[in-house]
Parts: structure tokens; sequence; C-alpha cells
């Protein structure tokens, strides 16, 4: 039953919970987010040693719902480094309210997915050296050698 003037807390307002969208098909849904909270380093004063609001974000990437096999092959290798037995974890510590550690974890997460999720830039073209660079080129090489040539013994 509520009551006037109780505050009931609604799932989603915080921002810091619930799914989180990556990009416009991914959704890293609530499920599959893993939360650990530990004593932070920094700012806080004395409340820095009883208030556990460093966080911790882990997720199985490789295993999220709506993923294609190229972009699950993308997220293996270019995550490859990060994962650890195929878990992904992103901590947050900079601010003094585990909210706001949550809320830039989330956000941490969700760069670092769409980064690794994005299709690789296409391949530089090769292109010739121009006629006019090239002789460009070969006239400075020429006038340094005279230079130099200048410089020597001439008795």
């Amino acid at each position: 039953m509520n009551r006037v003037g109780q505050t009931v807390p609604v799932p989603g307002t915080d921002d810091a919970s619930g799914d989180l969208p990556v990009t416009g098909s991914l959704v890293v849904p609530a499920a599959a987010q893993s939360w650990r909270f530990s004593r932070s380093s920094g700012p806080g004063g004395q409340g820095v040693n009883t208030a556990d609001s460093r966080v911790e974000l882990s997720v199985r990437p490789l295993d999220l719902p709506g993923l294609t096999d190229p972009q699950r092959a993308r997220l293996a290798s270019r995550l490859g480094s990060r994962l650890v037995d195929g878990v992904l974890t992103v901590a947050a510590s900079e601010h003094r309210q585990q909210l706001r550690n949550r809320q830039a974890a989330r956000e941490r997460l969700a760069a670092v997915l769409r980064a690794a999720l994005a299709p690789p830039a296409p391949a530089r073209r090769r292109t010739k050296p121009t006629r006019g660079s090239q002789e460009r080129r070969i006239s400075a090489k020429k006038q340094r050698g005279q230079l130099k040539k200048q410089r020597r013994n001439w008795d």
C-alpha cells in the first residue's frame, strides 16, 4: 500500500539498472549484467572507508542475444585481450556515489562494445607518386648534392 509522501522506487529511473542499449540492434539485458561493489580509493574522506562505491560491471559479450556470427567473431578478435574466461569486466570508481559509478560503468561498457562492433575501416588504396612530386624530389636531391660538392676541398 502506497502512502502519501512515501517514495516508491521505480525500476529503470536511476539510469543504472535495466537493459543497456549499445547500438540500434544490440541491447545488453539486465539479466546478463553482473555487478560487484567494493571500497573505492580516491575522494570521499572518511566515508570512503565505509561505502562500497567502486563498481565492477561484468558481461559475457559473446553470449549476448541479437548478435550475428560475424559480430561475435569481431567481438572475440577485438576484445580477446580483455576477456577473462569469456567475461568482459569494466570498473568505475571516479565518483563518490555508487549510483554515479554505476552509470559511468554502464556508459563505459557500451562504449567498449560499440567500438569493438564497429566495422573495420576500408583498406587504404595505394597511390603512385605523381610525376611532378618525383621530379621535385630528384631535383632537391641534386641540389643537395651540388651543395655538398661545393663544400669539398678545391685545391
